[in-house]
């Protein structure tokens, strides 16, 4: 039988049964893929790593200095919950997987500290 939810709906299915995260950070889970497709120039697969730099990268381009803290407000504190976020995607059938895809890939690839507050300089003028 088919699903003839929207991806939309899904998620809502998904927010039922999981409050971990909010809405928006499954909706810019998907962004980060995208994102990450387009960067790299070609299509195919996205490893778990590659997701969770693209994600790091969009959040810094989007949000700046606020990104570490606009992530966290979503529930995403770690890259491990990047990974929970895709997994609860796959099992809703929004994103697809490979079978050698887990949700360790997206352990421990950047703390969020370094990842979002070392590399920012405020150049403030007296």
């Amino acid at each position: 039988m088919a699903d003839d939810r929207t991806d939309e709906q899904k998620i809502n299915d998904i927010l039922l049964r999981e409050d971990r995260y909010k809405r928006e950070a499954y909706n810019f889970v998907r962004e980060a893929l995208d994102y990450t497709v387009r960067k790299r120039g070609k299509r195919g697969h996205v490893s778990g790593r590659e997701l969770a730099l693209g994600l790091r990268d969009l959040a810094k381009e989007r949000f700046g200095l606020m990104a570490k803290t606009v992530l966290n407000q979503w529930g995403i504190t770690r890259t491990r919950d990047i990974g929970e976020l895709v997994f609860n995607m796959v099992e809703e059938e929004i994103m697809i997987k490979e079978d050698s895809d887990n949700r360790e890939d997206f352990d421990n690839v950047y703390d969020f500290a370094d990842a979002f507050e070392k590399d920012f300089e405020l150049d403030i003028e007296s």
